[in-house]
């Protein structure tokens, strides 16, 4: 059912899939994080990071973060303040604990492109999120070698205070334990570690996948584009069409069409997802 059809018919198929769905797979892309709150733009950015936009003319945090420093000193001033605000900021939100609340008593898993944690900060069981593009959390060596991470939480809190000017003490630049240039774990070339954790995830989600493919498998998919389809989007409208009972839901504002022919249960959104999912503890849905 395409977001053409009417809303009402469309909560009543989610709710019907739901109900009947053996186990869920949620995937989750930027459009998730961006229904909840999350804003990589606007007041919030323009409060916290006034020094760099007046210095560097940045406008978001997304291309900022390609941004060409001059020093190691000024780059990693500013991934402090990125990473703290990403990352430490932020609590567990509304949107995503509603998510947690819809889905206690289901077997589920996570997958999901977002590196903020908030399945994490929002309650989810960790064992059942497979974060596949990092995490703001974790540093990892810049060469990609040992596949070993570190959490800089501690880091970052030093860092903030030291501050000065958009640069931090040369004594401050990060380093691995042992000694290496530290780096960002996201994903952004071929040095990104996939570490013991990592492949461990990885495979308790095709595990899960393998396990239920022939029951009645739920795909909710949750605001994925086209930056980087190969890793849940496409994935998910081939198992819709491939596994016998497998329903794909789509919620996305922008991109609700399939790219794929055969997908025969498939219900698409470009509703609001808080009002989605809260449409299905109502009895009755009116169309809008």
């Amino acid at each position: 059912m395409m977001h053409t059809e009417p809303f009402s018919e469309r909560v009543e198929a989610l709710k019907r899939s739901f109900a009947e769905a053996d186990a869920i797979v949620v995937g989750a892309g930027a459009g998730l994080s961006t229904a909840a709150g999350l804003r990589y733009d606007g007041e919030d950015f323009e409060r916290e990071f006034g020094p760099w936009i007046e210095r560097y003319g940045f406008t978001d945090l997304y291309t900022s973060g390609f941004y060409p420093f001059e020093s190691e000193e000024e780059r990693w001033a500013y991934w402090a303040k990125h990473i703290w605000f990403c990352r430490y900021r932020q609590e567990g939100t509304p949107l995503y604990g509603q998510l947690r609340k819809v889905l206690e008593g289901k077997e589920y898993f996570v997958v999901t492109t977002n590196v903020d944690a908030q399945f994490e900060l929002s309650g989810f069981d960790t064992g059942r999120v497979f974060a596949t593009q990092g995490d703001y959390c974790m540093f990892q060596p810049a060469s990609g070698s040992p596949k070993t991470l570190m959490n800089n939480r501690e880091w970052v809190m030093k860092a903030l205070p030291a501050i000065a000017d958009c640069r931090i003490p040369t004594e401050m630049i990060p380093r691995m334990p042992d000694g290496q240039p530290a780096a960002m774990n996201l994903r952004v070339d071929e040095t990104f570690v996939e570490d013991y954790h990592w492949h461990r995830q990885a495979k308790r989600y095709t595990d899960f996948v393998k396990k239920w493919s022939q029951k009645r498998l739920l795909l909710w998919e949750f605001g994925i584009g086209y930056n980087t389809p190969g890793i849940i989007r496409l994935p998910f409208e081939q198992m819709a069409q491939q596994f016998p009972h497998t329903t794909l839901v789509r919620f996305n504002l922008e991109h609700p069409e399939l790219y794929y022919e055969g997908v025969e249960r498939f219900v698409a959104f470009t509703e609001d997802i808080p009002t989605v999912l809260a449409a299905l503890g109502e009895d009755e849905v009116k169309d809008e």
